[in-house]
């Protein structure tokens, strides 16, 4: 349907809720490298539940390898720094949700490489930065589901 990437993640409980995501779904999800934590850590399968196994999990060593491996036709970014709103996406199957790591976001280069795939959530209150990942790929992915899923 689509999928998900996260990019240098660092918290395992967000991968791990990311995961079951990812399982309820029925989407991929891919990790770039490197990963702030071992997959085999009891918290990721703690968040991930008995989901985990289940999961539909591609680990990539670099953006560049997840790029010629999986070839996405299309790619959104999802970045609190995206000057576009999540909810002009127009959305189809074989699309990938690409998401940041939690301290520091997409790599630098992102920013002004991927300038034109760069979206944010709207986040209308006034002392949040961010979202917190686990629910940001939530927001991002259901937005995702209802447009595929109405077509």
């Amino acid at each position: 349907m689509f999928s998900v990437v996260l990019v240098r993640p660092e918290i395992p409980h967000n991968t791990g809720a990311v995961g079951r995501l990812c399982v309820g779904l029925g989407v991929r999800l891919n990790l770039i490298r490197p990963l702030g934590f071992r997959l085999d850590e009891k918290s990721v399968e703690r968040a991930g539940l008995d989901y985990w196994k289940n999961l539909d999990l591609r680990i990539h060593d670099t953006w560049e390898d997840y790029l010629r491996s999986e070839k996405p036709e299309r790619f959104f970014m999802l970045s609190a720094h995206g000057e576009k709103s999540l909810y002009e996406c127009e959305f189809r199957k074989g699309d990938a949700l690409v998401f940041g790591n939690e301290s520091s976001g997409l790599p630098r280069e992102f920013y002004t490489q991927y300038q034109d795939r760069l979206f944010k959530i709207p986040m209308p209150g006034e002392f949040a930065r961010s979202i917190n990942l686990a629910n940001a790929v939530s927001i991002a992915s259901y937005e995702c589901y209802r447009q595929i899923a109405a077509t």
